[in-house]
């Protein structure tokens, strides 16, 4: 009987990764095992090229690396930029370790529009030392890993919380050494904190001052310049930042509104309005005359604002005597 696709040890001619459901090639924990394989086939003999390979087959361009961990001296967090991440990795082999891999357990995956997160709760990061003595160092802790949503599906963000770790020493190298007490108290001592060895601490303690250093070399490296005038180009650009003031947003002109004309209707209702109010005027102004006349006196105020003698001004009004006489009072 001739194997079909959906026979579980069906080899399909174009590879294993015919029969996926995902639109990629591989899924994001895969890629672990991937990077897990490249470096353990790294010689003695690996320089700088072929840590800045890895990296660039793995990690992002703008990439960034986070160890969390505690300290007798209190919490650490250290981040470092892609430039930087070659030589963590290159670090954690020169401080004696032979083997370097990562083991996910349980991870969780989440997608998104343009990256794929990995959380894994139980992550271990592996390291067998091989001098000052054979170890074997077990660093648990939680592992979270942001993959670009593409072909290639590197780094971009890792984010390694070490919670304990673990050095197991082979039973053998114990009974070799029973009648030794100056070899079983060595045996009995830490050779690294929190998994990491002293190399890699000195490292990330290094990174602190050279990741804000990043600017400068890039720059000298770009343009040929001295390591002085790389600071004062610098220091003027970020000068002029912070003395530029902000860009204030477009607004939008504003559309003027042409006034509606009154109807000849409004024009005429307007006018007979105004005639009806001037007469109703007319007729307010002839009553109260009229009242004033008959009660005998009226009074007219005609002020002026010329000074007077005194500096004030001059008010004065006329008054109307019965008999028709006008009378000034000041």
């Amino acid at each position: 009987m001739s194997s079909t696709p959906h026979d579980p040890f069906y080899s399909s001619p174009f590879g294993p990764f015919y029969r996926r459901h995902t639109p990629y090639m591989v899924q994001p924990e895969y890629r672990i095992y991937e990077m897990n394989k490249r470096l353990q086939s790294r010689t003695e003999d690996s320089d700088n090229l072929w840590w800045d390979a890895f990296a660039t087959e793995f990690f992002e361009d703008d990439a960034t690396l986070t160890l969390s961990f505690c300290l007798e001296d209190g919490p650490k967090r250290y981040t470092i930029g892609r430039t930087l991440i070659p030589r963590y990795f290159s670090t954690v082999f020169e401080g004696g370790v032979t083997d370097l891999y990562y083991i996910l357990k349980h991870s969780k995956e989440s997608y998104h529009n343009s990256s794929i997160t990995v959380d894994c709760d139980q992550c271990a990061m592996v390291t067998q030392h091989g001098k000052p003595m054979f170890t074997k160092v077990c660093t648990e802790g939680r592992l979270i890993l942001e993959f670009t949503f593409d072909d290639l599906m590197r780094i971009k963000t890792w984010h390694f919380t070490i919670r304990q770790y673990r050095e197991l020493v082979p039973r053998s190298i114990l009974a070799m050494h029973a009648q030794d007490p100056q070899v079983l108290d060595q045996l009995s001592k830490n050779i690294t904190r929190m998994g990491l060895t002293n190399f890699t601490l000195n490292y990330l303690r290094l990174c602190v001052i050279l990741e804000p250093m990043q600017e400068l070399m890039s720059r000298h490296k770009t343009y040929n310049l001295s390591p002085r005038d790389c600071l004062k180009t610098c220091l003027f650009q970020k000068w002029q930042r912070m003395v530029a003031p902000p860009a204030e947003p477009t607004r939008q002109p504003t559309t003027k509104r042409r006034k509606r004309k009154n109807s000849t209707s409004s024009t005429s209702n307007s006018s007979a309005g105004n005639t009806t109010n001037s007469a109703g005027s007319k007729k307010k102004s002839a009553a109260t005359n009229l009242s004033l006349s008959s009660q005998g006196l009226g009074a007219i105020p005609n002020c002026s604002l010329n000074p007077g003698r005194d500096g004030g001004d001059l008010c004065h009004s006329t008054a109307v005597t019965p008999a028709g006489q006008f009378k000034e009072k000041h």
